[in-house]
């Protein structure tokens, strides 16, 4: 015979919290804020320096393409420890977190309006942030052209969404809410945080994603729905990484180049 779910303890929660967030973008934010630290502290201007996403793990070809997809793979993992501990016999996790696939085709078409709507003024205030010199110059991908680069760094974007989306929104939102936190407490806490592990970025990318955590937080204490902002993240992420080499080539100027 089952036994009753219980719901954890305050206390249970709240480390339960910290050891989450500690393993992942907890500690992110952590280095983020560290990195920024350095480079404030370097004479060259924060304007003058580079933050390079997706870098080459190897210089042969197959073990690049093994450490890129054991990085993508073992980085999911906090998203399925999260999954887990909201699970109970009641309430799958994924309802809990506001993913079903009754309508795939709705969350997926609101999650590309998302893009649009978020892409084109982010990208905006990413030239401005370098313009007034308070962003670093990001590079999306150093790669080296091989017939797998697209696909991961599809699958790189994937893995952002995923882990951002389903740990800043889905799990602390329904964890916070436990604790008795208000719904707009949550929304600025979970914000600073999104924006907190892009410092090493610069600060026109901690407020850009502090912006971006404000909306996708309000949007999700709404309407309940986390699967419309992976498929934002994702398709944002997605666009970058495999546009930037074109966007280098064709407008050259924009970069610095």
């Amino acid at each position: 015979m089952s036994t009753p779910y219980a719901e954890p303890s305050r206390r249970r929660i709240g480390a339960e919290i910290g050891i989450v967030l500690g393993l992942s973008l907890g500690a992110s934010a952590v280095y983020s804020v560290v990195a920024i630290i350095n480079r404030l502290t370097r004479e060259e201007a924060l304007s003058q320096q580079t933050a390079t996403l997706n870098s080459s793990l190897s210089d042969r070809q197959i073990f690049d393409l093994v450490y890129q997809l054991l990085g993508i793979f073992f980085d999911l993992m906090p998203v399925g420890l999260v999954c887990y501990l909201l699970w109970n016999a009641s309430r799958p996790h994924l309802a809990r977190l506001g993913v079903s696939v009754e309508r795939p085709a709705r969350d997926a078409g609101w999650g590309v309006l998302l893009a649009l709507a978020v892409g084109i003024p982010g990208l905006a205030f990413y030239f401005f942030g370098r313009a007034i010199g308070i962003s670093v110059s990001v590079v999306p991908t150093a790669l080296d052209a091989y017939w797998w680069t697209v696909p991961v760094l599809l699958l790189s974007a994937l893995r952002a969404g995923l882990v951002e989306e389903f740990i800043v929104v889905g799990y602390l939102f329904e964890r916070l809410g436990q604790l008795g936190w208000g719904r707009w407490r949550i929304i600025i806490s979970s914000a600073v945080l999104r924006g907190s592990y892009h410092l090493y970025q610069g600060f026109g990318a901690f407020v850009a994603n502090l912006a971006m955590g404000v909306l996708f937080g309000w949007l999700y204490t709404k309407y309940g729905r986390l699967l419309p902002l992976v498929v934002t993240h994702f398709l944002l992420d997605a666009a970058v990484f495999v546009g930037y080499a074109w966007a280098y080539a064709s407008f050259p100027s924009l970069f610095g180049a």
